[in-house]
């Protein structure tokens, strides 16, 4: 971009009439806030937010009066018309999660296209976001990645979730509570491999912020003994085909093969077994030792 392209602004910005702003909030340390959101929160004639009491600390610390709705999936389709009422009587609103981006995870995409179906205008003021918070300090590729949120409990459609994210070639970003983020390891570990390369970060921006690895063996080992606590980011590196060309790998992984073969596993549980250890597809650990019972 050109310097003729670049614009500051150094006045405060009024809110516009007839404006939805999406407001990214902290996700943790508060001075996170940007002074552009502290001003449109300032001066819009009103925010939406997913708990008042969440909302209300954040605005109590940068001395900010303003009203405040609750606007949260269990009521956003009741709310969306009386929103969009106000919208075209000419007030501006703002719409905020209880941290972080709103929209990422979190209600609000029917509002946007009810607005944008109404041609008015959404306007971001930009903010953190754990995922992308978690993503960049993972070490692993940043150009391309998949976020999957909070995913879901039913074991079907689990199972075809992280079935995807074990052939995925990019880093997953997934989100979850203290009281599963074991159960979720546990759960990639049987279907990826315990090798397979993590970056699991907590208390993102906090204080006592941490970021486990390098694997999800590894992770699981050092949370073993504690009890998670602070909501948890995990990004799943993406899957590598590593090709078995070297002499001396093909041997050692046929050996190791047939040593647990005669050690009481059957073919193919062998194979499984060290498919996961080395991340490398069943098939071609299978197909080192043919003709066998």
């Amino acid at each position: 971009m050109s310097e003729a392209h670049h614009s500051f602004c150094h006045r405060d910005e009024e809110p516009e009439k007839k404006v939805l702003y999406i407001v990214g909030t902290p996700i943790g340390n508060l001075l996170d806030l940007s002074p552009r959101a502290i001003n449109i929160l300032k001066n819009v004639s009103l925010i939406c937010c997913e708990d008042t009491r969440n909302t209300r600390k954040l605005l109590n610390f940068f001395k900010i009066k303003n009203r405040l709705v609750t606007l949260n999936q269990h009521n956003i389709n009741s709310k969306i018309a009386s929103i969009l009422s106000q919208l075209k009587s000419g007030k501006s609103v703002a719409v905020v999660s209880d941290a972080g981006m709103p929209l990422i995870n979190d209600p609000g995409d029917k509002l946007v296209k009810c607005i944008k179906d109404n041609f008015l205008d959404v306007i971001c003021i930009p903010g953190p976001c754990a995922a992308l918070t978690a993503l960049v300090c993972s070490g692993f590729s940043c150009s391309k990645f998949i976020f999957y949120g909070f995913i879901t409990k039913n074991k079907k459609d689990r199972k075809e979730i992280l079935e995807n994210i074990k052939q995925s070639k990019y880093p997953s970003i997934l989100y979850e509570s203290p009281n599963r983020i074991l159960k979720l390891l546990d759960d990639l570990q049987e279907i990826c491999g315990g090798q397979r390369e993590i970056n699991l970060a907590r208390e993102l921006t906090k204080k006592f912020e941490q970021h486990y690895g390098p694997n999800i063996e590894e992770v699981l080992r050092n949370l073993s003994n504690i009890k998670p606590k602070g909501e948890f980011t995990l990004i799943v590196n993406g899957y590598e085909d590593k090709k078995l060309s070297s002499i001396e790998a093909l041997d050692n992984i046929k050996k190791d093969l047939l040593d647990l073969m005669k050690a009481g596993l059957s073919h193919s549980s062998a194979a499984n077994y060290l498919a996961k250890k080395h991340n490398i597809p069943k098939n071609k650990i299978y197909s080192l030792v043919t003709n066998q019972t």
